[in-house]
């Protein structure tokens, strides 16, 4: 195992990492931008290193300065944790070129499945059903329309290089996917640097499944169960659950062996997530890969008590899993909620400042209660990244138990001086599409100011 890690990212999944590195044994280095110079969360951490200015693309993209606050440090590894430069595979590539070893897949692998039209035929390979639509790429407008109309509309317009609901356009005719592909397209170059484009089916009331995997550089490859992820704003997860009210246990074994297989039919080392949209009807498709540690990770963790970080840790080591499948079960329910500064009432506007009071008591309920942030009283959220503060995960031994905590710990949760998505995240829990577990990705169930947002 290596001595010390360099977290190149900030905030709450930076002190994440950290506290798997210390439990390990492994002395952390930060790096910070000019916002977060000073902040408190940077006391997690045994040395800090700035690397430029507030803006994402002035420090925390910055590549070279990454890899060389690692090197003056003498860290031999790099986490990346999510966002950023997580699914970079240049940086990852950069990392392993100076002989630092990146925490993650390897630069091939993710090259081949950061982009969705070839990690599709990655998948397909792999015997995984994809969705109905463009086989490849789409040349221009009229590749699109000729593809969309052969698919049957409705159909939805995806980046090649996308994420979070950037460069998506959901289409019902012909006109309507004359007049998305170009701005799409546009939208995506100017996000993502490329603009290429594929189509799908679009599957009306559907649910966003995904698989949490696990590989080594030795072959093996288990999966940790799956996670519900279908509350969603935008395409923007804001409340995910495990095991899924969506899957009974035969389908349940069956999604993950088959996400299993096919991470170890790719060479997949690391933490990585296959997501799935399981069609109303029932039949499920694969969507995409997460070559990453993801946000809700601490949904997993807590139904099988694996940690993933130190997994990942262990992996990025040369080590094999210290999991086999038969090993890996899963206890109880658990729910996550993404604590966010942002204003729902008002287009979930994020909105910066300082928070003069956060407090999530963790006793209120009948089950337990994790509570992953970055933050205390007094600290200053700037405007410049993520507004997620706070991820809430309450566990039960039943998914009645785990939302009986969830709530009563975000009813007394005490957070003021910006706006927050508490709110709303109350709301769908006391919904009763929420309770029965009978809802999907076209609405917020009980939000009904928000729900035509998640559309």
């Amino acid at each position: 195992m290596f001595q010390k890690l360099l977290i190149a990212n900030r905030g709450e999944v930076a002190v994440r990492i950290a506290r798997a590195a210390r439990e390990l044994g492994l002395r952390t280095v930060a790096v910070f931008s000019e916002a977060d110079r000073g902040a408190r969360w940077l006391g997690h951490m045994d040395e800090a290193v700035g690397i430029g200015g507030s803006a994402p693309r002035e420090s925390y993209l910055q590549l070279e300065r990454i890899v060389q606050a690692a090197l003056s440090t003498g860290a031999s590894a790099v986490h990346p944790g999510w966002g950023f430069l997580a699914e970079n595979a240049r940086f990852a590539a950069l990392c392993e070129q100076h002989g630092v070893t990146f925490v993650g897949p390897s630069p091939e692998v993710m090259r081949k499945m950061g982009l969705k039209s070839p990690a599709k035929a990655a998948m397909r390979a792999a015997g995984l059903p994809v969705i109905p639509g463009s086989n490849g790429l789409l040349a221009n407008v009229d590749d699109a329309v000729e593809c969309a109309r052969a698919t049957g509309f409705p159909v939805i317009l995806k980046a090649d290089a996308g994420g979070g609901g950037r460069g998506m356009r959901l289409c019902r005719d012909e006109a309507e996917v004359r007049a998305a592909f170009p701005a799409a397209s546009a939208e995506a170059q100017s996000a993502f640097g490329n603009g290429a484009m594929y189509l799908e089916k679009y599957l009306t009331g559907g649910r966003h499944i995904e698989v949490q995997i696990l590989g080594d550089r030795f072959g093996s490859a288990v999966h940790l169960f799956e996670r519900e992820c279908s509350i969603q704003r935008s395409h923007q997860k804001l409340i995910e659950e495990s095991p899924s009210p969506a899957l009974d246990a035969k389908a349940r074994m069956e999604l993950g062996a088959m996400a299993a297989r096919a991470a170890a039919s790719i060479g997949y080392a690391g933490a990585g997530t296959i997501e799935f949209l399981r069609s109303a009807e029932g039949p499920i498709y694969f969507m995409e890969m997460n070559t990453r540690l993801q946000v809700e990770h601490p949904v997993t963790e807590m139904i099988t008590g694996i940690d993933i970080v130190k997994e990942q840790l262990a992996v990025a080591a040369n080590r094999r899993l210290s999991i086999t499948q038969s090993a890996v079960v899963a206890r109880g329910h658990a729910i996550e909620c993404r604590v966010n500064a942002e204003d729902p009432e008002q287009n979930f506007r994020p909105a910066p400042g300082v928070l003069t009071a956060f407090e999530f008591p963790k006793d209120r309920g009948p089950g337990r209660v994790r509570v992953d942030t970055h933050l205390v009283a007094g600290d200053e959220i700037p405007p410049f990244y993520d507004s997620l503060i706070a991820k809430v995960i309450a566990h039960g031994d039943t998914r009645e138990e785990a939302i009986e905590t969830m709530v009563r710990t975000l009813g007394a949760a005490k957070v003021q001086g910006v706006p927050t998505t508490i709110a709303l995240h109350l709301a769908v829990l006391k919904s009763h599409e929420f309770r029965r577990g009978e809802y999907d990705t076209r609405s917020i169930p009980g939000w009904t100011a928000a729900a035509a947002l998640a559309r």
